[in-house]
């Protein structure tokens, strides 16, 4: 298969792109031209690397780089320092993945192409009725108004459900909610929910990033995976 990924140099994208490769498959990646990824990767002869940012590319060019691509990925977010959380671009996640799906859309591919997007427990699936407790809205309301990066994860998936939807004829997609992303050197076990089972804010468990890869390169690679979970926003938690 062919895999086009955004995003592809940040800690979880770098693991994805790893995946994908071991498993024989040919990726294609956006990364910022300020970005080094690992000379193991780089010389891989099933990696294309495109060094420009997501925002500089108008749609056609954007249809280019995708055009032909079964699956494509947005694993972008903000950096975690000032600038990053606070300045431009605000709508980074949301307008690269406008940007992806009317690229997608102009190429009007023979079959739906895949759209993943890595998300965050901490936003709900508007799609369903998933409770949570006074407090935990009280917190989130919060941080939607005093952090941009996590407005910007809201909008970018509410574009996915109302924008693109259920029975779109070039797209079809999943939103990947992780928990409290950490590090781990291998894939281990993991649960994947339609929901979240715990709290976002007061103790939602941890996810590994290895574990978001290996999740999102079998969403990609296994056809009865992406029929389970199509149009919706699994929830993947490390099986601790």
């Amino acid at each position: 298969m062919k895999i086009f990924i955004a995003g592809a140099s940040g800690a979880t994208g770098r693991l994805l792109v790893a995946q994908l490769l071991k498993r024989g498959h040919e990726v294609k990646v956006l990364v910022r031209s300020n970005t080094n990824l690992s000379r193991k990767l780089e010389s891989n002869k099933n990696l294309t690397v495109i060094y420009e940012s997501i925002l500089n590319l108008d749609t056609q060019e954007m249809a280019n780089l995708v055009h032909g691509y079964d699956a494509v990925v947005s694993c972008l977010g903000h950096n975690l320092t000032f600038s990053g959380i606070f300045g431009a671009p605000r709508e980074l996640v949301t307008e690269a993945t406008r940007r992806l799906c009317e690229a997608i859309r102009v190429n009007n591919p023979v079959k739906p192409v895949k759209f993943i997007l890595m998300n965050t427990t901490g936003n709900r699936n508007r799609d369903l009725n998933e409770q949570i407790s006074f407090a935990e809205r009280c917190v989130i309301g919060l941080v939607r108004l005093l952090l941009p990066p996590h407005r910007d994860n809201e909008k970018a998936a509410d574009y996915l459900r109302t924008q693109i939807g259920q029975k779109d004829g070039s797209i079809e997609w999943v939103v990947v909610r992780p928990a409290l992303l950490i590090d781990e050197l291998e894939v281990s076990d993991y649960n994947i929910h339609p929901s979240p089972t715990r709290s976002a804010i007061f103790g939602g468990g941890k996810t590994s990033r290895i574990n978001v890869g290996h999740l999102m390169a079998d969403l990609i690679i296994n056809g009865g995976l992406w029929k389970k979970w199509h149009g919706k926003m699994p929830v993947i938690y490390n099986n601790f």
